[in-house]
């Protein structure tokens, strides 16, 4: 670690931590006690934090209160971690309901965040300090895995409105302070991209951070340009707010002869799980109880694949209670030969909104549709929209050489997928446009969403 990142880690972003007033940094030095835990005094851990948050709701929250009362339990009644059950699920539409009667009484000063809405209406919510500085510290954290931190060179490959925004003479300086550079990701022009490699190159960060496809994106322009990214000093590539493809992870790492550390979570739900240089996903499971429920409601075992319900033990001023995140994934009881006990994910299969069903009522993961354009070099890029029960829209960007033999052999491939049942309807496009919060979505399964 050079002297100016140890300057940046140990001073400059504490005193910006402090005057935001966020507990960010003792949070991070106890995440770093706490990671080496054994299963056993972590989930001690755990049950007293989860004690001590009902306990805060049921004294500050209007909302949890009632819910217990209706259901008939309190605080002292919670004897183990199996108790988090007795709690309804929290879901989009009631946060939309309920949103004034979600804050606690002494809560804080809250500030108000949305998720994109890429799916539908976006989701508006609030973060206390309490909760910000969790979130801060558990991928502080996860960022020092790797040997990096805070101070040492970055590129942020980002888009979403709230960083955007917040380009103002405060945050470039604090920004440059860090040494941490923002690049526009809805803005993957060729000619974007071309000044994108060239402020890397000019840079040489010591980490990049962003969505995978847009990192990627970047990654393939600069091969088809032989441009070098190769020998930048680039420790780490950090991924997150997307799903991970094994073609986009091997393009990644290809090109800028680093690793890539996928991470896990939202806006809403908090930072959940981080990949170590091992390969475990581990959880944030101090502030954070993941279970894994099936269609019935049930919570599952690990190895079997579910939607992802996460409570977030860091927001008694806004709470999230068994928040339904519309994310699929299947838990590990493995042990990382990292030697943290922390507990593990051990696949992210993706969004609700990624599965795609078939006329016949086969429900299938997006990828088994993407390979079949993937595999097709003369596609440049390309979306499969499910627009009802049998329809299916497939917007295609041709690259060079692609002709109407390529056409064909999208639509068969897909027919033989989905059956001959399902209307396939290919729309060649010049441009496939980015979420509004410039993520990239290769499946949208509208008839779910």
């Amino acid at each position: 670690m050079g002297l100016y990142t140890r300057i940046a880690s140990g001073l400059l972003f504490p005193l910006h931590e402090r005057l935001k007033r966020h507990d960010s940094v003792r949070r991070r030095r106890a995440l770093e006690t706490s990671q080496w835990f054994g299963r056993d005094q972590l989930k001690s851990l755990q049950l007293d934090n989860f004690k001590s948050f009902v306990a805060r709701l049921y004294r500050d929250n209007d909302y949890y209160r009632q819910v217990m009362e209706d259901a008939g339990f309190g605080p002292d009644d919670i004897r183990d971690l199996q108790d988090l059950q007795r709690f309804p699920f929290l879901t989009k539409p009631l946060i939309r309901e309920n949103v004034e009667a979600l804050k606690s009484h002494n809560a804080g000063p809250l500030a108000r965040f949305n998720t994109g809405g890429s799916t539908g209406e976006p989701l508006v919510f609030y973060l206390g300090n309490e909760r910000v500085s969790h979130d801060v510290a558990a991928k502080w954290r996860a960022t020092r895995w790797w040997s990096v931190d805070i101070g040492d060179p970055e590129i942020v490959i980002w888009g979403s409105p709230v960083e955007l925004g917040a380009q103002d003479r405060v945050r470039a300086f604090r920004d440059r302070l860090l040494r941490s550079k923002l690049i526009p990701a809805f803005e993957m022009s060729a000619m974007n991209l071309d000044r994108f490699i060239a402020e890397i190159r000019a840079m040489r960060p010591r980490m990049l951070f962003g969505y995978p496809s847009s990192m990627a994106l970047i990654a393939e322009r600069a091969e088809a340009q032989h441009v070098d990214m190769k020998g930048l000093g680039i420790k780490v590539c950090f991924v997150t707010s997307e799903r991970l493809y094994d073609k986009q992870r091997e393009t990644i790492e290809r090109v800028f002869a680093a690793p890539v550390a996928n991470g896990y979570g939202g806006r809403d739900a908090g930072f959940i799980a981080h990949q170590c240089p091992h390969g475990g996903m581990h959880l944030s499971a101090e502030d954070i109880l993941v279970e894994i429920i099936g269609p019935d409601g049930q919570v599952l075992p690990p190895g079997e694949a579910g939607e992802v319900v996460v409570t977030h033990l860091a927001t008694g001023e806004f709470p999230f209670v068994r928040y339904r995140t519309g994310d699929v994934a299947v838990l590990d009881d493995g042990q990382c030969s990292c030697g943290r006990g922390l507990p593990m994910l051990k696949e992210i299969q993706g969004r609700t909104t990624d599965f795609i069903v078939a006329p016949d009522g086969t429900v299938m993961h997006g990828l088994a549709l993407i390979y079949i354009l993937r595999d097709l070099p003369e596609v440049a890029l390309f979306k499969i929209i499910q627009e009802a029960g049998n329809r299916y829209r497939i917007l295609v960007v041709p690259g060079d050489g692609y002709t109407d033999a390529h056409t064909a052999i999208i639509h068969s491939g897909l027919i033989k997928r989905l059956g001959e049942d399902a209307e396939v309807i290919i729309d060649l496009v010049d441009d496939i446009p980015r979420e509004r919060s410039g993520k990239f979505r290769y499946v949208v399964n509208q008839v779910v969403g």
